[in-house]
């Protein structure tokens, strides 16, 4: 049986970490940004965690 291929949409949103953990960008920061504070754009800029009910899903998308 071959290998089973990435999800390429997944692993193009997704990143994993150098201690494996998950990372994903933050909604909100791609369009109509001029009503949004500074200070929310900032925030925005991180990058959060995906949350453990996602992994397994994403574990089966091969990211």
């Amino acid at each position: 049986m071959p290998k089973m291929k990435t999800h390429r949409g997944a692993a193009k949103r997704f990143r994993r970490t150098g201690s494996g953990k998950l990372r994903r960008r933050r909604i909100n920061k791609n369009h109509i940004l001029e009503k949004k504070s500074p200070k929310r754009k900032r925030q925005l800029r991180a990058p959060a965690d995906v949350s453990s009910s996602d992994k397994r899903m994403l574990r089966d998308l091969g990211v």
